[in-house]
């Protein structure tokens, strides 16, 4: 049977692909500081991971962000007049909080302490970029990096994200962003490096 090609074409991700979205990111983050900290049971986190990622796509980043996917990797993206309306819900923090069990206290002074650090100013944010690590090198990521960061360079908007692993730094910086704050989280969690990019013609 042939082999289905991978495409690393950038495509509307939506409320019906949080499955397989929740899945790719799922393999994604296993490595990620942030996550092992939230997820640190090596046996179910895979498990709490895509439902985790499945729900943010759902409920809230589907709903008021732009969110778009290959065949490999997701990326959530917040635009300015999305800000206000991406914060979960009752109902969608009730559904963390049940998907992060006793680690959902750490979870939420943790988005606390990100937010105390978000700039003021209109701004595109990148809330989740991931690839599955078995198509590492094929260009997913850096295809629906691409495709977000012209959307915020045809709007003049600066860029700002949050990562929590070092080797991930070097990557963004070769797409102009650059560190402008580096933060622990609260109860003990991993450093968060703050970045921003610059609006491009």
């Amino acid at each position: 049977m042939p082999r289905v090609p991978i495409t690393n074409t950038p495509k509307r991700a939506t409320a019906d692909d949080a499955g397989p979205v929740g899945r790719i990111l799922a393999r994604a983050f296993d490595d990620d500081p942030m996550m092992r900290w939230f997820f640190p049971d090596d046996s179910t986190r895979e498990a709490g991971l895509g439902r985790y990622f499945a729900t943010l796509l759902a409920r809230q980043y589907g709903r008021h962000g732009v969110c778009e996917r290959t065949d490999a990797a997701a990326a959530f993206w917040v635009p300015p007049e999305g800000r206000d309306k991406a914060v979960p819900d009752a109902e969608t923090v009730r559904g963390l909080q049940d998907i992060l069990g006793d680690r959902a206290g750490l979870f939420r002074e943790a988005v606390e302490a990100a937010a105390e650090h978000t700039p003021k100013e209109p701004h595109w944010y990148l809330a989740v970029l991931g690839a599955d690590p078995a198509a590492q090198g094929q260009g997913h990521g850096a295809a629906l990096l691409r495709s977000g960061l012209a959307k915020a360079d045809a709007a003049g908007m600066p860029v700002c994200l949050e990562s929590s692993k070092s080797s991930n730094l070097p990557v963004y910086e070769h797409f102009g962003f650059t560190v402008r704050e580096e933060l622990r989280l609260p109860g003990g969690g991993p450093v968060l490096w703050a970045m921003r990019r610059e609006p491009r013609a």
